[in-house]
């Protein structure tokens, strides 16, 4: 039965086999880039031990409530375009640390999964702890009744990093899961006074990544201090600096994405 998921037109997973390479910052950004062109997003984190977007979006210390089909996600907008759930929420102290064992994690995502009423969504975005660990197994085969259904694969691009994510994309292979296309982030660093783009670590690593994998390369992120501090402080980057590098990006990642997930449905 779709349950709560019958009004989600849309399902990207964000993926990393390798932690630190920014996919709540993608997850978040995404979903404003999206917003911004007129749809309705919801923002699934079950990254149980980490849940940084509610932070992220400014959200920290909103209280979930319940309704008859379940948990009322929580808002972030006055005009309720991002929906946002979090084990963050659920916390009594915001510093207190998740230790739970696989069992506890995965009745959550799937309560996550089943028990939120998410209402009308054009996508819901699902942020993922790194790696492929039992958590992301349970998110896939929750979630792998409700399609179209795919991912975004997120890579920084030094070496070890694409080894990880490589990784990643084969896991993705063995359970079914269709590739919307790899991102690079932290691809470079953007001078916010002269615009420039350094390459700090080495480049071009997730676009020949995906070339071997044969997914699609949806573009390259830089390091970008405004997008940093609007993260830190929970504001809307793709609304405020909509002349920095990093904007460019993110908005032609979230056209990319707009034009891939319907090839998904046939």
């Amino acid at each position: 039965e779709p349950g709560n998921l019958a009004g989600v037109r849309h399902i990207i997973l964000v993926l990393s086999g390798k932690g630190g390479v920014g996919k709540s910052t993608i997850s978040t950004e995404l979903a404003l880039a999206l917003r911004h062109q007129g749809k309705k997003v919801g923002i699934l984190d079950v990254d149980l031990c980490g849940p940084s977007i509610p932070h992220m979006l400014h959200a920290q210390g909103k209280a979930v409530h319940q309704c008859d089909s379940g948990w009322v996600p929580v808002f972030v907008d006055q005009e309720q375009s991002i929906s946002l759930m979090s084990v963050g929420f659920l916390l009594e102290n915001p510093d207190e640390a998740v230790v739970w064992r696989g069992p506890k994690k995965h009745a959550l995502i799937k309560q996550f999964v089943s028990d939120v009423a998410w209402g009308e969504l054009d996508y819901l975005v699902v942020d993922t702890p790194p790696g492929t660990s039992d958590e992301h197994m349970a998110t896939v085969e929750a979630l792998r009744p409700y399609k179209p259904l795919g991912a975004l694969v997120v890579t920084t691009p030094q070496a070890v990093s694409i080894g990880d994510v490589r990784r990643e994309l084969t896991f993705c292979k063995k359970t079914g899961l269709q590739v919307i296309g790899v991102i690079e982030n932290m691809s470079g660093f953007a001078c916010p006074h002269c615009a420039e783009c350094t390459n700090v670590f080495s480049s071009g690593g997730g676009e020949e990544l995906a070339r071997l994998a044969g997914v699609p390369f949806l573009g390259s992120v830089p390091l970008d201090p405004q997008l940093t501090r609007s993260l830190e402080e929970g504001r809307d980057f793709i609304q405020e600096f909509p002349k920095s590098t990093a904007y460019s990006a993110l908005t032609s990642i979230a056209h990319k994405v707009l034009h891939q997930m319907p090839a998904l449905c046939s």
